[in-house]
């Protein structure tokens, strides 16, 4: 039996809901054998980011050496990564192994509004990391500064999507949470064509690690040699089941569910429903 394997290289989240905490209770629930690179430890819960200690670029590397030495993983996906020189390290230590199914999470800013990514990371992410990747899929502010634009429309994201497909990404989702409306629509763009995926808008501040949450779920559908289309509507999926049940814990913008979308699936077995 073939085990499919996904490696998250990301920070870690003390309040489990976002990170590599919410990487791994995804990949387990959509059946892909989780593994991790720490690039930072937060100390952090619903109610913001209290410390951010990151690793230095040797750690982070080692950490990815002995996964690529041993376990090689179908699917990679990157999240906070804090530096300019820990972006450089992972992009080198991901070429060096040729992997190809590299998902970015751009992880800039936490819902408390702690900023995650230095500045002059970003740099380094759009000449190192973007060149690598199968799918990135930033939210609008995201999209924003690495484009350098404003985007307000729909036409807007159709802009910033092409500008970070030249910039080397393969497959690129700009995610619509941040928009107004009742349909939350995310805009994926493959340097051919656009399509939307659309789901009803949850009315919760519980959506704490949704970002991660998502990409993590690509992720895996990549581990699972699902086309991005397909690795996306599925990731959709579990997102939008983990946002409608949501936990309602802590105080402040609480985590998503991260069982719901396998429950839904074995009630719908066995209602009929």
């Amino acid at each position: 039996m073939k085990v499919n394997k996904a490696l998250t290289i990301a920070g870690s989240d003390s309040g489990g809901g976002a990170g590599i905490q919410a990487d791994l209770k995804t990949f387990q629930e959509l059946g892909v054998f989780g593994m991790s690179a720490l690039t930072a430890v937060t100390a952090q819960n619903t109610m913001g980011v209290q410390g951010v200690y990151p690793m230095t670029p040797d750690a982070v590397a080692a950490q990815i050496q002995s996964i690529g030495e041993d376990l090689r993983p179908d699917a990679v996906k990157t999240g906070m990564l804090f530096s300019a020189e820990i972006i450089e390290r992972v992009s080198k230590e991901i070429a060096k192994y040729g992997w190809n199914n590299i998902v970015i999470d751009p992880v800039m800013i936490a819902k408390g509004g702690a900023s995650l990514l230095q500045t002059e990371a970003i740099i380094a992410m759009k000449k190192h990391l973007i060149p690598l990747s199968m799918v990135i899929t930033p939210n609008i502010p995201e999209a924003e500064v690495l484009t350098d634009t404003i985007i307000r429309s729909m036409e807007d994201k159709r802009k910033a999507a092409k500008e970070l497909y030249r910039l080397g990404a393969k497959h690129v989702i700009i995610k619509g949470g941040h928009e107004e409306g009742k349909m939350a629509a995310d805009l994926l763009f493959d340097g051919e064509g656009f399509t939307e995926f659309k789901r009803n808008r949850i009315q919760t501040a519980n959506t704490h690690g949704t970002g991660c949450t998502f990409s993590a779920a690509i992720t895996a559908g990549l581990a699972d040699d699902l086309s991005v289309p397909q690795a996306v509507d599925r990731a959709k999926q579990f997102i939008q089941a983990a946002i409608e049940n949501d936990l309602r814990i802590g105080s402040g913008h609480g985590p998503t569910n991260h069982w719901a979308y396998n429950l839904k699936k074995k009630e719908s077995f066995i209602y009929g429903s």
